[in-house]
């Protein structure tokens, strides 16, 4: 397209005498340019063909389902064909959504991220990754632990991500910090949360993770479902633990992958300078959180008191009572906690009723 000074300089040739010809090899375009612009007397602005789009009409509708889908384009393309019967390219889709997915991203860019006050939130997850080990890769999953406000993580090495894996992150993360939280946030892994409505956010707990933190004294709270954001300190957190920690070392066996973890976490984790806090996580640790962390007040853990109860069905009723007085040591080798006596009791009474209940039924 010709701007308006060359087509000024067309017509100021023409009224010099040159011929269309000359006029259009001088100014390098083509003879049916130059009779358009002079059949015109001066510059005319392209015309761009107006033709009804496909989604015309549907720009509320695009909005919504883009907002809905994260700005996956390709999952509206799909929802479009399916509900309204409009097939399209995935580029119709692209071009239509543009201005909305501009939208989007600035409304992300405006979240502001929510802080936790010190000793308020632990922030738990897993993440799996192949490490090599002994010279052969490895499956292994890392249980990620993040203080909500000082950012400290604590990473410990798994062969799964079943509960007591959990059981044993969680405590350990207590032991390491040297005290408990108020809460835990936690992804709706199927180990602890048994559903989680997504529009109604009603969640009901695994019953035996609620009673992990009632021994504990801890709140579980599970993020919202399909938004990453409510969680984001903990998964970043498994990212930077594979991208920083594990990386592409190889290890000689497990023991040493969990010390050099254990270095990672005191010289590399603890001491860097967070990126989003402008601090050095243990420096913030000792400087407000470690003050607010609760007491552990003697627990230790809640995987051999559920021993201790599984124990007890098997005992013959006669010992049961001498079992639970002792309340330190069964006959089997199972180490009882300061609190089983008390809780063994109530639960083999509840078992006992219930089998009497069962006989007088028959």
């Amino acid at each position: 397209m010709q701007t308006p000074e060359d087509v000024a300089q067309m017509l100021r040739l023409k009224a010099a005498g040159l011929g269309i010809k000359h006029i259009a090899r001088k100014m390098g375009c083509s003879k049916n340019t130059v009779r358009r612009y002079l059949r015109g007397g001066g510059w005319v602005a392209y015309k761009v063909p107006q033709r009804a789009g496909a989604l015309r009409g549907l720009e509320p509708w695009l909005a919504q389902r883009l907002q809905q889908h994260g700005g996956n384009a390709d999952v509206v393309r799909q929802d479009l064909e399916r509900e309204l019967g409009v097939a399209v390219s995935l580029r119709t889709v692209e071009r239509a959504v543009a201005p909305f997915r501009r939208e989007l991203r600035a409304a992300e860019l405006a979240t502001v991220r929510f802080e936790t006050a010190p000793g308020e939130q632990l922030q738990i997850d897993f993440g799996e990754t192949s490490v090599a080990i002994a010279g052969e890769r490895v499956r292994v999953h890392l249980f990620v632990a993040t203080l909500g406000y000082s950012r400290r993580p604590y990473v410990a090495v798994f062969s799964h991500e079943r509960q007591s894996a959990w059981w044993q992150g969680i405590e350990g993360a207590f032991h390491h910090f040297g005290g408990r939280t108020r809460e835990l946030l936690i992804d709706n892994a199927k180990p602890l949360v048994n559903f989680h409505d997504a529009q109604t956010r009603e969640v009901r707990f695994n019953e035996r993770f609620h009673a992990f933190c009632r021994y504990w004294d801890v709140l579980p709270k599970a993020c919202a479902p399909y938004r990453a954001r409510t969680k984001g300190k903990d998964e970043r957190g498994v990212g930077y633990v594979k991208r920083n920690a594990i990386a592409g070392h190889a290890f000689d066996s497990l023991a040493a992958l969990e010390a050099h973890l254990a270095w990672w976490m005191r010289e590399v984790a603890d001491a860097r300078v967070h990126g989003t806090t402008g601090d050095i996580p243990i420096e913030r640790f000792r400087a407000k959180e470690a003050a607010a962390l609760r007491a552990l007040e003697g627990r230790t853990t809640f995987q051999p008191l559920r021993e201790c109860v599984r124990t007890a069905l098997h005992i013959p009723r006669p010992r049961l009572h001498a079992v639970v007085a002792a309340g330190q040591r069964a006959r089997n080798g199972v180490e009882f906690h300061p609190h089983a006596p008390l809780l063994l009791a109530q639960h083999v009474r509840t078992v006992l009723h219930g089998v009497r209940l069962a006989r007088r039924a028959r």
